[in-house]
């Protein structure tokens, strides 16, 4: 639900010339309830739509029913669903169009979770806000809040990820840090305790990428190898069983897993080779494998190595491939597929003709997409 992902932002400062060519356009669809298409309504589309005017967007987060988005001048916005203020504007009301956060233009990735948010600054700060009953603000206490709060002092985070009322994140110098709900373990602390502030899993320092899904959670070595833990009763933790484990457990003994994206019951991955995998719950189709089975370790998601991005939703999936192609497949009810109707798939289909799509959100029943103009 991923439900709730993350994915990393480039400042336009950085970019040149050629950042200023490229004017990425912020794009939504599927259900629309609380806004958080961002089309200043709350009807729902199951094709494409362009949020605003507005271009240069350079990352995306689709939450529970929120999202969140950053622009190549460092300016965070926000937008739809706010009981729990995870919209970060200072109250609780929702908006069905792009609201900025504060007037900072230092922010660089973000992440939304099922209601609450976090992000990164470019000096390396880590901020959160939103809804906290069980801690996944991550600032010691159980207070919601509904404006950026930072998480301690530290300028080392470097990737964050935020699940179903628990966050993930890593520092610079690659260890793995997690707080909030730990329901089944998924924090991988080796219990089920809920904690209020950062917690290091184990003692690594080659942690490389992370994922948070509903009530598990996925991340990637240096090495290139594949580690799960949390629930696991559909197979989500690709390990051969329906066993859930409260800390990390690799995933076979490959070395070659580049993506990582974490659903609600289901997980897909990419490997240096270009090739797509999934596993755990397919009762929609979200596996993309031409069926509804439920499968507990990887499968190849078609013979293509052409896949470059995936994102996981709650019974959906989203992906990219290299020649700029945007592909969905699972379950289209609320048109979160963005292919014109609300039909399930249980294999990739191609949202258009375009090839200009660059990034993919899936959030728990809608979509965003940035593509360049």
């Amino acid at each position: 639900m991923p439900v709730f992902f993350t994915t990393g932002a480039a400042s336009a400062r950085g970019f040149g010339l050629f950042g200023l060519l490229l004017q990425p356009a912020l794009w939504s669809w599927g259900h629309n309830g609380s806004g958080q298409l961002g089309l200043n309504n709350t009807t729902g589309y199951s094709s494409p739509k362009q949020v605003g005017a507005l271009t240069r967007w350079s990352t995306v987060a689709a939450g529970g029913d929120h999202s969140l988005a950053i622009r190549t001048d460092g300016t965070l916005w926000s937008w739809g669903l706010n009981s729990g203020g995870q919209l970060g504007l200072g109250n609780t009301t929702y908006y069905s169009s792009p609201k900025q956060v504060g007037a900072l233009t230092t922010w660089s990735k973000v992440a939304a979770g099922r209601r609450h948010s976090l992000a990164l600054k470019t000096d390396g700060t880590l901020w959160s806000w939103g809804y906290n009953g069980v801690g996944p603000l991550g600032l010691g206490n159980t207070t919601s809040f509904s404006s950026p709060k930072q998480v301690g002092a530290l300028t080392t985070w470097s990737k964050v990820a935020a699940g179903q009322y628990s966050s993930l994140a890593l520092k610079t110098d690659g260890t793995l840090w997690s707080w909030g709900n730990n329901g089944s373990g998924r924090l991988g602390l080796g219990n089920v305790t809920n904690y209020y502030s950062p917690m290091q899993v184990g003692a690594l320092t080659t942690w490389s990428t992370v994922a948070a899904g509903g009530s598990f959670s996925l991340a990637l070595k240096t090495d290139g190898t594949l580690w799960s833990w949390g629930r696991n009763s559909a197979g989500q933790l690709g390990l051969g069983s329906i066993t859930s484990y409260s800390s990390p457990m690799q995933v076979g003994a490959l070395t070659t897993w580049s993506t990582v994206a974490a659903g609600f019951y289901n997980s897909l991955a990419i490997r240096t080779d270009g090739t797509l995998w999934s596993w755990g719950q397919g009762a929609s189709g979200q596996l993309g494998l031409g069926n509804v089975t439920n499968y507990s370790s990887p499968k190849q998601v078609g013979a293509l190595t052409t896949w470059s991005t995936v994102a996981a939703g709650s019974y959906f999936s989203l992906a990219l491939k290299t020649d700029g192609t945007l592909w969905s497949w699972g379950l289209g009810y609320n048109g979160q597929l963005g292919l014109g109707n609300t039909t399930s798939f249980s294999s990739p289909k191609q949202v258009g003709a375009l090839i200009t799509w660059s990034k993919v959100a899936a959030g728990k029943r809608s979509s965003l997409a940035l593509k360049t103009t």
